[in-house]
């Protein structure tokens, strides 16, 4: 059994094809439960984000299971293969562990470093798991990748500072403010930016978040997305007087925002400091705003030269994380050629003794002689005879050196020994079981 990742991510696909091969935007449970219906696939775990949708199977016959999973992703989504497949990337076995491992860690991530990946990876891995869509190999790989990333943030310098304006904004006004919980959002502009950094403040605990805008409608529905309120552009001064965070991201050639709003804003009585993120191009506070008395004020230049300063030190941080990703690659890998390794020693001992069962039950009609225990002594010394002959081969390869050695001799002995998996060995006893129950079948074989 092979370890088998298939799909498109942000270094192989752009955002148009992505968006349309998602699946978080649809049930992720069911395209899971579809895929572990196929035939070439024991398990199966998909992982879908804004930057990746990838599949990770576990399969015997890979280039079928290759054919299957194009299928899938044309079928499922409808779109033709011939429009994603140039863009898909694959990946087996150890190559496939230290791709989730290096995702897991943040280090494939548009922002390297970045702390909400590892939560989505739990979640895919959640999702197949309660639908008992995983399975051995799948749960090692994946609860290993939580390791990975737990490693990686804790043993090095990695996810530590800001990397993005937004997360930056956020960072400052942790500073400021201690924990952000209840303090009161003021969001001026409908852009992209400024409903980035409000939805990261509103992961960090902050209360109420009010949008406006020059066109009402728009601010409301910006208020819907992150569960804030809308009130009108003429409302503005007074939503100011009432948040401890404003957030600027408008368009206007000029400012909105003067020293003179500010300083109302503030007031004589007001003892809690004023944090103003100006994330616009043109500026949409006045500079002078930022020297009155408990106003904090950045703009994105600002924002920048915290994020520049803090890429440089995660840069440094890179490779100490890609030793622990190649570590723990090992470390899984070991694991599965135990696993391989194992099967075969077991397949092994079950030909052994299904042959020494076999002759006891040939010779069946010489041994009508013996007593009770006399059978049982002929049956214990045909056992530990087949025991010692396989102290040494078991031990052997148990102990191979390398994944390119163990591969070769457990494939040799399988083939040697015409060794079955779990599955054939399986079917087998049912069909053994089956025949015994029909009429007229017999217990011994005649001699």
């Amino acid at each position: 059994m092979h370890l088998f990742l298939l799909g498109v991510s942000h270094r192989t696909a752009p955002l148009a094809l992505r968006e349309r091969l998602d699946f978080s935007s649809r049930d992720v449970g069911a395209a899971v439960e579809a895929l572990s219906a196929r035939a070439t696939t024991s398990e199966t775990v998909v992982l879908s984000t804004c930057n990746r949708s990838e599949i990770y199977v576990v399969s015997d016959q890979l280039a079928r299971a290759r054919e299957e999973l194009i299928g899938f992703f044309a079928d499922y989504h409808q779109v033709p293969a011939a429009q994603f497949v140039p863009h898909l990337f694959a990946r087996e076995d150890a190559q496939a562990a230290h791709h989730l491992f290096r995702v897991a860690a943040g280090l494939d991530s548009l922002v390297v470093g970045e702390p909400q990946v590892l939560g989505q990876v739990k979640e895919a891995f959640s999702v197949a798991a309660d639908r008992r869509c995983s399975g051995p190999t799948l749960n090692r790989l994946f609860t290993s990748s939580f390791a990975v990333g737990k490693r990686v943030r804790t043993e090095t310098g990695l996810g530590e500072g800001a990397v993005s304006v937004s997360f930056a904004a956020v960072q400052l006004a942790r500073k400021i403010f201690g924990k952000l919980d209840g303090r009161r959002v003021l969001v001026i502009g409908a852009g992209e930016m400024g409903q980035l950094t409000a939805r990261h403040l509103r992961t960090n605990g902050v209360g109420d978040i009010v949008v406006t805008g020059r066109t009402f409608a728009r601010a409301e529905e910006v208020a819907a997305t992150i569960g804030g309120t809308a009130v009108p552009w003429s409302e503005r001064n007074t939503a100011l007087g009432r948040a401890d965070i404003v957030v600027t991201a408008t368009g206007s050639p000029t400012p909105l925002i003067t020293r003179d709003d500010v300083a109302a804003a503030m007031g004589r009585q007001r003892r809690e400091p004023l944090f103003m993120i100006d994330i616009a191009v043109p500026r949409d506070v006045e500079a002078g705003a930022g020297d009155i008395e408990q106003v904090f004020l950045y703009n994105v230049d600002d924002l920048q030269v915290i994020v520049h300063e803090n890429m440089s030190r995660r840069s440094s941080e890179v490779q100490r994380a890609e030793d622990i990703v190649a570590e723990e690659v090992g470390r899984f890998m070991a694991w599965s050629r135990s696993r391989a390794t194992v099967s075969t020693v077991v397949a092994l001992r079950r030909r052994f003794d299904a042959i020494r069962r076999s002759e006891l039950q040939r010779l069946d009609f010489k041994l009508t002689g013996l007593n009770p225990t006399e059978r049982a002594r002929v049956e214990e010394v045909t056992r530990l005879i087949v025991e010692k002959l396989l102290i040494e081969p078991t031990e052997q390869l148990k102990a191979l050196p390398d994944e390119e050695t163990q591969v070769a001799y457990t494939d040799a002995v399988r083939r040697l020994f015409a060794l079955r998996d779990d599955r054939e060995a399986e079917a087998e006893n049912g069909r053994h079981e089956t025949e015994s129950r029909e009429p007229g079948s017999s217990d011994t074989s005649s001699s």
